[in-house]
């Protein structure tokens, strides 16, 4: 008998059971790397570099462009008549609406470094008199056009871990696109540097962020934006961002929800609220964040 024969017996002799289940587990596929679920800390934001926009981060080679609207209204807006072009260097307090059309757009040029550049393409700014205010100041004094138009580097130089956070440092540049306006855009240069640094957890992620800022229509240089950020992705479509944000002593507290109704669609819902006098009373933004 030969060595095909005994082998052939021997698979028609054996429990047929047992037969299968060894067919079954020498054919099983093996994992795929590809595959695999990201690092748990990295759940709710994956592998980009966070950008300026709330919960929102920017891969290498990705264009990332947001368009959206932003109403601002407080009713106690401080301001002098001579910032305005009048006489009287008083402080008053009146109301202030704002209408702005926005664009944004980030490109990661490689796995840590990004950027940006963002503009108020349309912009209405609508400045009201106080009751208290007797200088040659109509009762409402309104500019509309190009508002403020800036860009960012974002740079990553510390990626996290399971025991160390991220760490990120960022350039903002303000240009001085409307030296004559008084209300809306930026009459000269402002330069602001910061860090920011972020930590993933089971719970949610946090960010929390400082920087430095330098107004050369002033000349002075002082705290800029700061901020506390937490981040939690609910489901493949649906991430909420809390943060309290804010410069100098105008604080204000921001609720944002992202829903990704496509892979490389998302739609920000956003509501930001006064938490200091100073602060602007309500903020609302509606917009469409779409990725190539």
């Amino acid at each position: 008998m030969n060595l095909a024969s005994v082998v052939l017996a021997w698979a028609l002799s054996a429990d047929p059971a047992q037969a299968q289940e060894i067919v079954s587990v020498r054919t099983e596929p093996l994992p795929s790397p590809s595959l695999q679920d990201p690092p748990p800390w990295l759940y709710d934001r994956g592998e980009g570099v966070h950008n300026s926009m709330f919960g929102t981060y920017t891969r290498k080679n990705e264009l990332q462009v947001y368009l959206f609207y932003e109403y601002t209204v407080n009713h106690d807006e401080e301001y002098k008549p001579e910032e305005l072009g009048f006489v009287g260097g008083q402080d008053f307090r009146a109301k202030r609406v704002d209408h702005e059309f926005l664009i944004f757009m980030a490109y990661g040029i490689t796995d840590d470094l990004i950027v940006e550049f963002e503009s108020a393409v349309w912009t209405k700014a609508t400045q009201h008199k106080a009751s208290g205010d007797t200088s040659a100041m109509p009762s409402t004094l309104s500019e509309h056009g190009l508002g403020d138009t800036e860009g960012q580097i974002r740079w990553r130089f510390v990626r996290e871990s399971q025991g160390v956070p991220e760490f990120l440092a960022f350039f903002e540049y303000v240009l001085p696109l409307q030296k004559e306006r008084k209300l809306i855009g930026t009459q000269d240069w402002e330069l602001e540097l910061g860090i920011q640094v972020t930590k993933g957890f089971s719970f949610g992620t946090f960010t929390a962020k400082i920087s430095y800022a330098y107004d050369r229509a002033e000349s002075k240089a002082e705290l800029g934006e700061y901020a506390l950020e937490y981040t939690k992705r609910l489901s493949d479509q649906w991430r909420i961002v809390l943060c309290v944000e804010g410069t100098q002593d105008e604080i204000e507290g921001i609720v944002e929800v992202q829903w990704m109704p496509a892979k490389n669609i998302m739609i920000k819902i956003n509501n930001a609220v006064g938490l200091t006098s100073k602060a602007a009373d309500w903020a609302p933004e509606l917009g469409i964040l779409i990725s190539f």
